[in-house]
């Protein structure tokens, strides 16, 4: 039963790790919006680190896991991969917790040919001023602010 219980929160754990991959860093390939505009203000933020929630309690698991299955053999090894996996992520889940740590970030207002006033709130750019000329690409989160050359 423990065999049973063990392999399928590997695989459960196996399959979060899959999913955290593709659901993070990868773009959908394609058209993408740009605009352009003039910087009217740019203010200095706090963004939130640019870590993957989750990920370390994931590893820790998985590693926890892994150790696990090394010790004793039978209903004892059960209970230890079990353990180890547990112990495992909430070890990953505490380390990744000291090391998320806010990045300083920079809120761009953009005043675009239509008049509009476009706000983007992105990582520090020291290439970027007030009075600039600069295309904004894409939308929604994905927006960035760039120099135009």
């Amino acid at each position: 039963m423990f065999n049973r219980l063990s392999s399928y929160a590997f695989s459960a754990m196996l399959a979060l790790t899959l999913a955290a991959g593709q659901a993070f860093g990868q773009q959908q390939p394609g058209a993408m919006e740009t605009r352009q505009g003039v910087i009217e203000q740019i203010t200095s933020v706090q963004l939130e680190s640019n870590h993957h929630r989750g990920l370390g309690a994931i590893v820790g698991g998985l590693g926890g896991l892994g150790i696990g299955s090394l010790i004793g053999g039978g209903t004892g090894r059960d209970v230890a991969m079990v353990a180890g996996a547990l112990g495992g992520a909430l070890l990953g889940n505490d380390i990744q917790k000291k090391h998320d740590q806010p990045v300083q970030g920079q809120q761009i207002i953009v005043r675009v040919r239509s008049g509009v006033l476009v706000s983007v709130t992105q990582p520090v750019d020291p290439n970027l001023r007030t009075g600039q000329r600069v295309y904004i690409e894409g939308s929604g989160e994905g927006a960035r602010v760039i120099p135009q050359q």
